[in-house]
């Protein structure tokens, strides 16, 4: 009798044990989830914040400028003829032209995320379409569109903005096409190599067995497969299209004058920024900021899902 009883004391505190371990891990998420696993990225969900945060300025930029952003006052410049400093009329100065830095900065947040976000998902949509038949199929379609790619990364970008510009007239819808244009192969290239494994799992070869087409393949088993990665390359994809909006608008080749926009401002900002160099700082640091965000949280989201 004591022995058996001696034998079921250690089951039931076994019992005991497992309950705690069980409830212990119920309270504890799974982070199996995206969103689980990037929370434990602190830099990423940082970025995260400050891009809502600028996205939020951008979109209420009519309601917090303080001024018309192409309004030339006669007040924003010195007797000289020269941009004055900040004061209680213009909080961040004004330019070469009297306009107000404080609005010209945040309406050329409307641009710069427009631009970025649309000629980011025109590249991706290019590049996933290209990469994934170029890696499903193969044979002759995988080298005649690797062969583009070669070729599209010999050119340029800002000697293509330019050239397209000067044809087209520059523009944002110009700028839009030129940055989709000169970006969609590195996620081409990115899809392509994933599919290249993906072709090769059981569930596509049970969907072939069961009489599926390569169009229902390809959208309904191969692609939700693709979306984290191309989620994760196109925020990569927004800042560097960000960046080369700046570069062609701080060329002229880009959005066209008067518009606001970071690269135009820097531009004018050159020919007074010993005076002022405020006028190259502001959206200089603006741009830098706003590009390691988007790259910063991209490498997040790379890491969240390897995580996962």
């Amino acid at each position: 009798m004591q022995d058996h009883q001696a034998n079921k004391i250690p089951s039931a505190s076994a019992g005991k044990v497992r309950g705690r371990e069980e409830e212990s891990t119920a309270q504890v998420p799974r982070g199996r989830g995206t969103w689980a696993a990037l929370c434990r990225e602190r830099v990423a969900l940082v970025c995260l914040a400050l891009i809502m945060l600028l996205v939020l300025g951008a979109l209420l930029a009519p309601w917090l400028a303080p001024h018309d952003p192409n309004f030339q006052f006669d007040a924003g410049l010195s007797d000289s003829g020269t941009p004055v400093g900040s004061n209680a009329r213009f909080l961040l100065g004004s330019d070469t032209e009297g306009r107000d830095v404080l609005s010209r900065l945040l309406y050329g947040s409307r641009i710069s995320l427009t631009v970025g976000v649309l000629a980011t998902a025109l590249m991706a949509s290019l590049g996933v379409v290209l990469g994934a038949v170029a890696g499903y199929f193969g044979r002759w379609v995988e080298a005649l569109i690797t062969r583009l790619i070669d070729i599209m990364l010999a050119f340029p970008v800002v000697l293509l903005g330019l050239a397209t510009a000067a044809i087209l007239g520059p523009g944002v819808g110009t700028t839009i096409l030129v940055i989709a244009a000169t970006q969609w192969m590195y996620m081409a290239r990115v899809v392509y190599s994933q599919v290249q494994s993906l072709k090769e799992w059981e569930f596509v070869g049970a969907a072939r067995a069961v009489g599926c087409g390569h169009i229902r393949i390809l959208s309904r088993h191969i692609a939700p497969h693709l979306l984290p990665v191309v989620i994760a390359y196109s925020a990569l994809g927004v800042g560097t299209s960000i960046l080369l909006e700046a570069t062609l608008s701080f060329l002229n080749a880009g959005v066209p004058q008067p518009t606001a926009s970071w690269g135009s401002l820097i531009a004018n900002g050159l020919t007074d920024y010993r005076l002022d160099p405020a006028l190259v700082l502001y959206p200089g640091i603006l741009l830098a900021v706003v590009v390691l965000a988007f790259n910063l949280l991209g490498d997040g989201l790379i890491r969240a899902m390897e995580r996962r």
